[in-house]
């Protein structure tokens, strides 16, 4: 089987947790950056990373995720919002909408610590952000335990 990790990251969260996945598989596996990544065609298995913009997959992981065709296919994101709030849990329905013929194995999210100066321009909108009062618990993550939690789901993948 030949696996592909492909994330998106701003501020680094995403990328730890593709590390953490890519670090996990078995096999022959490849971990590209988003703006890098190949054709998925050639693989079996394929991890997709996103961070979230406006309660959906960044841009450039929606793309992606449409690419995917019949695919194993785990999710996995990183945000601001509490873990498992709506706000987390219908971006993440989205991005598996954005991939409807692939099989979908398994996703994990979990909140990144939000950079100061994205925090400094959502304060400053008209209506802020739903997540925007989740942001403050988001602060060090994803941590140990989450990337912990991230591995315990990838090993358990029966892919």
């Amino acid at each position: 089987m030949k696996s592909l990790v492909v994330y998106s990251s701003q501020t680094g969260n995403t990328k730890k947790m593709a590390d953490a996945v890519f670090e996990t598989l078995t096999g022959e596996k490849e971990i590209y950056a988003i703006s890098d990544a190949p054709d998925p065609d050639g693989y079996d298995f394929v991890a997709v990373g996103f961070w979230l913009k406006a309660g959906k997959p960044d841009p450039k992981s929606s793309e992606y995720l449409e690419k995917i065709g019949e695919k194993s296919l785990f999710l996995f994101a990183t945000h601001g919002a509490a873990q498992k709030s709506v706000h987390a849990e219908n971006a993440m329905n989205h991005a598996k909408n954005l991939a409807p013929e692939a099989k979908v194995v398994g996703m994990y999210n979990c909140q990144g610590e939000v950079a100061p100066k994205i925090l400094e321009k959502v304060r400053a909108k008209p209506e802020p952000p739903v997540w925007l009062a989740d942001a403050p618990s988001a602060a060090g993550h994803p941590d140990e335990s989450d990337i912990d939690e991230l591995k315990r789901i990838v090993s358990a993948l029966t892919v």
